[in-house]
C-alpha cells in the first residue's frame, strides 16, 4: 500500500476487527455512559478560572455570548464527530476518519498528533490535579512535603531543563495516574462506572454553587453588559466577545474522545451522535450558568485573580469562604475524570494503529478476559506516570490544545472529502448544511490556532518530525516482511 492508500469504508463498516476469532471489545457502553464520558473529558478546572479571566480581559459579563460562541463553534465539529462517529463507528476516532478520507501518511500523522493530546494531556491533567489537591489536603490540616509535590526539573525559556533544588517527583500527580490506569485495567464497565461517579459529584457541586450562587445575584453587576471597546481589538466591546470565546474555547476541548471509545458503544450508530452533542449541550449550559453567577456577584474587573468564582462569592458576604474548599473538591473531582477518560483514549488509539500495520500488532492486542487492550493501558500508565512525576509541563499544555484542534480540522475537512468520494455510503446521522458546518468548523479552529502563541508550536513541530521517522521505519519493517513472506513461499 502506497502512502496515499485509503481504506474502504465498506471494509470499516463490515469488519472492525479483522483478524477472526481474535478477542475484540465488551459493547457496554450506553447513551449515558458516552455523554458521561463527554462531560467528564471536558469539564475540569476551565469552569472556574477561564470565566473569569475572560470576563476580567476581554468580554465583561458579555463572557455568557462567549460561551455561547465558543459552544457553537464546538458544535460545528462536533456535527463533524456525530456523522463520521456514526458512519464509522470503529475505534481510533479521528485518525480512522482521516486515514479513510486522506490515505495512509495524513491518518498517521493525525494518530500520532492525538497520541499527543492523549499521553501529555492526561500527564498535564495530573499535575493540576496535584496542585488542587494539596491545596486540598492542606486546608483539611494534611500537608505534604514539598519535595514530593513538585517535578525535580523545571523548563526554561528555549525548553531548557533546570533542576529544581530539594524537589524528589510530583508524587500526587503519579498516584492519580497509577489509580486511574488500574481502573481501567478492570475493563471498560469499571472505567464507565467510576467515570460516571467522578462526574455527579462534580456536577452536583456545580449545580449547587450556581443554585446558591443564584439568590445573590445583582443584576446591576451586568451593567453594561458589554462594556465599551478599550480602543483595540479584543479589549472588551464585541471584539471582546469573539477574543473571549478564543480563550474559553480551550475549555470545551476533550468530547472528541468519545469517538475512541466506538466499540465499546452497544448502539454506536445511535449513541455517539448522542454522547458527543449532548455532552457538549450539557457542559455549554453548565458554562453559561457559571458565567452568570460569577458575573452577576461582582463586578467583572474583580474576577482577574487565580480563585475568581471565591472572590465573587465572598464579595458578597465574607463568611463564604467554605466555597473555597468545595471547589477544590469539585477540580480533584473534575480533572480526575478527564484524567481517566485521556488514559482510555491512549490505548484504543494504540490498537487502531497496530491493526492498520502502523504499529507492531503486539501493541494493541485485546485481552480476551477484560476485553481492552490491556498491555496498551498499562504501558500508557507507566509512561504517563513518569511525565507526569518528573517533567515539568507548563510550556506544552498549549502545544496539546494545538494538537487537538489539528485533529478538528482534519476531522471537519474529512467530511466533505467522504461526502464527495463516498455519496451513497449509509450515514446514520448526517451533518447539516455540508459543506458550510464542517468550513465553519475549519474557520473556528484555525482561528483558535491563529491566537496561540507562536513559540508553544515548538514542541508540536517536533512531535510531528519524529513521528515520520517512526512512520517510515514501520514502512520499511512491512516492507521487509513481505519481502520474507515472498520467500518462504517461494
Amino acid at each position: 500500500m502506497g502512502v496515499w492508500s485509503t481504506k474502504s469504508i465498506a471494509t470499516l463498516q463490515a469488519d472492525p476487527t479483522p483478524d477472526g476469532g481474535a478477542p475484540t471489545f465488551s459493547r457496554r457502553l450506553g447513551p449515558l455512559d458516552l455523554c458521561a464520558l463527554g462531560v467528564g473529558a471536558i469539564i475540569g478546572a476551565g469552569i472556574f478560572i477561564r470565566t473569569g479571566t475572560a470576563s476580567a480581559q476581554y468580554a465583561g459579563p458579555a463572557v455568557v455570548l462567549s460561551f455561547i460562541v465558543a459552544g457553537i463553534g464546538c458544535l460545528f465539529v462536533g456535527l463533524c464527530f456525530a456523522e463520521l462517529a456514526s458512519m464509522l463507528p470503529i475505534t481510533g476516532g479521528p485518525y480512522t476518519y482521516c486515514y479513510a478520507a486522506f490515505g495512509e501518511l495524513i491518518g498517521w500523522l493525525i494518530g500520532w498528533d492525538l497520541m499527543l493530546e492523549y499521553l501529555l494531556g492526561a500527564s498535564t491533567v495530573a499535575v493540576s490535579w496535584s496542585g488542587y489537591f494539596v491545596a486540598l489536603m492542606k486546608g483539611w490540616g494534611i500537608a505534604i512535603a514539598p519535595s514530593l509535590t513538585q517535578a525535580p526539573f523545571i523548563a526554561e525559556a528555549g525548553f531548557q531543563l533546570r533542576r529544581v533544588p530539594g524537589a524528589v517527583v510530583n508524587l500526587p500527580a503519579v498516584v492519580l495516574v497509577v489509580l486511574m490506569t488500574v481502573v481501567l485495567a478492570l475493563g471498560i464497565r469499571t472505567s464507565a462506572i467510576t467515570n460516571r461517579a467522578l462526574v455527579i459529584v462534580k456536577v452536583a457541586i456545580i449545580l449547587l454553587i450556581v443554585g446558591f450562587g443564584f439568590l445573590y445575584l445583582n443584576p446591576s453587576n451586568w451593567h453594561p453588559f458589554v462594556p465599551p471597546n478599550g480602543g483595540s481589538f479584543g479589549r472588551f466591546g464585541w471584539s471582546g466577545i469573539l477574543q473571549g470565546a478564543v480563550v474559553v474555547f480551550f475549555a470545551f476541548i476533550g468530547f472528541d474522545a468519545v469517538t475512541i471509545a466506538s466499540q465499546e458503544a452497544r448502539s454506536p450508530q445511535r449513541d455517539l451522535p448522542i454522547g458527543i452533542l449532548g455532552s457538549l449541550a450539557i457542559c455549554t449550559t453548565l458554562y453559561v450558568l457559571m458565567a452568570l453567577v460569577m458575573t452577576g456577584l461582582t463586578r467583572f474587573p474583580d474576577l482577574n485573580v487565580p480563585h475568581p468564582l471565591v472572590v465573587a462569592m465572598e464579595t458578597v458576604d465574607p463568611n463564604f469562604r467554605w466555597v473555597g474548599p468545595l471547589i477544590n473538591v469539585a477540580i480533584v473531582f473534575g480533572l480526575a475524570s478527564v484524567g481517566l477518560v485521556l488514559l482510555m483514549g491512549q490505548p484504543r488509539l494504540i490498537h487502531a494503529m497496530s491493526r492498520d500495520s502502523l504499529l507492531p500488532r503486539s501493541f494493541g492486542q485485546v485481552d480476551p478476559r477484560v476485553r481492552i487492550p490491556f498491555g496498551a493501558t498499562i504501558a500508557t500508565g507507566v509512561v504517563a506516570s513518569i511525565i507526569a512525576g518528573v517533567f515539568p509541563l507548563g510550556l506544552i499544555l498549549e502545544a496539546v490544545s494545538i494538537a487537538t484542534l489539528i485533529a478538528f480540522v482534519g476531522v471537519c475537512v474529512a467530511v466533505m472529502v467522504l461526502r464527495y468520494r463516498e455519496p451513497t455510503v449509509r450515514r446514520p446521522f448526517r451533518a447539516p448544511l455540508v459543506p458550510l458546518v464542517p468550513v465553519l468548523g475549519i474557520v473556528f479552529s484555525v482561528g483558535t490556532l491563529m491566537g496561540i502563541p507562536t513559540e508553544s508550536w515548538t514542541p508540536v513541530v517536533v512531535w510531528f518530525a519524529i513521528g515520520l521517522v517512526v512512520y517510515g521505519a514501520m514502512r520499511v519493517r512491512r516492507t521487509e516482511n513481505r519481502r520474507e513472506v515472498i520467500v518462504r513461499v517461494e
